[in-house]
């Protein structure tokens, strides 16, 4: 039996009963989450776990064979990707940017659905925010730090200016250091009033989490805040080492 979804005020993002693979082989079963405006949601779960599956599925990347997404009350089950898009969905991969092309290249691609003169703006905006993007805006992707890379990557997806931000384990090949500037810069963020989906393995990111969904062989197995994950000592030390 599922557990009962936990309710959020000002629904953002619904997913409802999502079961999703490749072929025949099933990944996700009937799997619950929900979004709130505003709010920083973590999705844990080992590898295997049916994450990344479960993103690639909101954004129509992965074909859903049941359930429902809704986004700000609207289905978008079986929509195209780009329509998803325009509508103020984003998603940030593990790879995160095109390593060959410029700093600014890769920002413009992430505004391609903006109209040209709103494109520059957004693009002023990210640099204002990462001002060191902008001191090398005309530098190749692949020249940036692990860390820069990532804040690249953030800034992508941010650059068609979106109502949620979907990203695929952004801790992903970090050091402890820069994973901690990653944290920040998306606490950061939160003040905007963006809302956030972060599937991730790493628990650092707990600390910016509203809520926390645990993904556990394509089923959720806990939803609720991260008090009571921790406070759940079995799933806590089985999965994540918390103490």
């Amino acid at each position: 039996m599922r557990p009962e979804p936990v309710p959020t005020p000002a629904t953002r993002l619904e997913a409802t009963g999502i079961e999703a693979g490749y072929g025949s082989l099933r990944v996700l079963w009937g799997v619950d989450l929900q979004v709130g405006k505003g709010e920083t949601i973590v999705l844990l779960g080992a590898n295997g776990a049916g994450k990344t599956t479960f993103l690639k599925a909101l954004l129509g990347l992965v074909r859903v064979t049941s359930g429902t997404i809704r986004f700000d009350g609207e289905n978008l089950t079986r929509m195209r990707t780009d329509q998803r898009v325009r509508r103020g969905l984003a998603f940030m991969s593990e790879i995160a940017v095109f390593q060959a092309l410029s700093i600014e290249e890769n920002i413009r691609i992430g505004a391609q659905t903006l109209d040209v003169r709103r494109a520059r703006a957004r693009a002023d905006e990210l640099y204002a925010i990462f001002p060191v993007l902008k001191e090398k805006r005309r530098a190749a992707a692949s020249s940036l730090s692990g860390g820069q890379r990532k804040m690249l990557g953030i800034a992508k997806a941010l650059a068609a200016d979106p109502q949620l931000l979907i990203m695929d384990e952004p801790s992903a090949g970090l050091s402890p250091l820069f994973v901690r500037e990653v944290v920040k810069t998306l606490s950061d963020l939160r003040t905007h009033g963006l809302s956030l989906l972060i599937a991730e393995q790493n628990v650092s990111f707990l600390d910016i989490a509203d809520r926390v969904f645990v993904l556990e062989g394509g089923r959720i197995g806990f939803a609720g805040l991260v008090s009571d994950l921790r406070r759940n000592d079995a799933l806590a030390r089985a999965y994540f080492g918390l103490k």
